[in-house]
Order: C-alpha cells, then structure tokens, then sequence
C-alpha cells in the first residue's frame, strides 16, 4: 500500500480540543490527552488581532505553560475566544502550533484531524478552522465533532442529554448520535 490507510489502525488521528480554559491534545483510542495547557495565549508587540499590522509592526505569540510563566515588560495575556467561540485566529493558530508541533511533534502532512467544536459555535468559525487545519497544516483529513456528542460516546450512549458546564458557561443539550449503515443515514 502505497499512503497511509485512515480507517484502519495504521495512522493514529490526533484529536485536538481547544477550550476557552485549556488546550487537549492527544490520540483516538487512548483514554486521556497527552499534553493538556492553558489556552491562553502572551501577546507582545503592537499588532492587532487576527495577525494585523499596526504601524507596521506584528504580535509576537507566546504559548504554553513555561512560555506563560516567565515575565516579560509589555506582556498581554489574551483569550482567543469570545463567547465560547474562536474569534483571534492568530492566536487560536498559535494554539494550535504549540499543540501539533511542539508539544506532539507531528508531521501534520500524515495525520487525519479530530477537532471538538462547541455547540455553540458557527458556520464561520467551523469553516476557517477547518481551512486552517487543511491549508496551514496539510492535514490530510478533518472531521469536526460538537462536544456534546462527544460526551455522549465517552459513556456509550447513543443519545443522552449532556450539561456541559465549562470554565466561560454553562450548556445543556440533547445530544443525538448520527449512525449510518450501507449508505443510509439512520438518527439514533
């Protein structure tokens, strides 16, 4: 066989949850994450959000626990999110490089992406962060899940109603398991 098989056991998928307090990272098929950290991110520089140039000059990104530790004059700590959703997608993509490249070295070319989404989260949001994932990453497959759901499998029920109480809100919602079955689409 020539590329690496995605369905079978071949290739591990990363899985990547980038919460409003902290960042999971890890494997399908092992039961915690490997690297858990703060998804706040230290901001230097006199850049604006999303990578814009203000008076010609850029952030610089500071990510992670160690990085987030040492003091430096002029440091601003910020979220990349507002209301649960991603709305700096230059520091959500500096999450993301700590995740994927520094933290668990990958080569991203020839892993397949599971990204948790809130149930919250937006069309807009859903679709840069899967363009980010493809064009900045190379990854070869993405498949993004609501939380919710992904609750719901952890304790292998197909539908459940799931109260999601996090570090910037509290959701509840009914979670419904999509199956599907020779080409069919069957709701749980």
């Amino acid at each position: 066989m020539s590329g690496p098989v995605y369905g079978g056991d071949e290739v591990n998928a990363v899985v990547l949850d980038l919460g409003t307090l902290q960042v999971k990272a890890g494997y399908a098929g092992e039961d915690t994450p490997k690297y858990v950290f703060p998804s706040s991110v230290g901001v230097l520089g006199s850049g604006g959000p999303n990578g814009m140039e203000v008076d010609g000059a850029k952030r610089t990104l500071h990510v992670g626990t160690h990085a987030l530790s040492h003091r430096r004059d002029s440091m601003e700590v910020v979220s990349p999110f507002k209301d649960s959703v991603i709305h700096d997608w230059e520091a959500a993509e500096g999450l993301l490089e700590h995740a994927l490249k520094q933290q668990m070295r990958l080569e991203t070319g020839s892993h397949p992406v599971m990204l948790a989404e809130p149930s919250t989260n937006t069309k807009e949001a859903r679709e840069k962060a899967v363009e980010l994932l493809f064009e900045q990453y190379d990854s070869p497959a993405v498949f993004m899940a609501k939380n919710a759901v992904l609750s719901s499998f952890s304790t292998g029920r197909q539908t459940s109603l799931v109260v999601d109480a996090g570090h910037d809100r509290t959701v509840g919602e009914s979670a419904r398991a999509v199956q599907w079955e020779a080409g069919r689409q069957l709701v749980a």
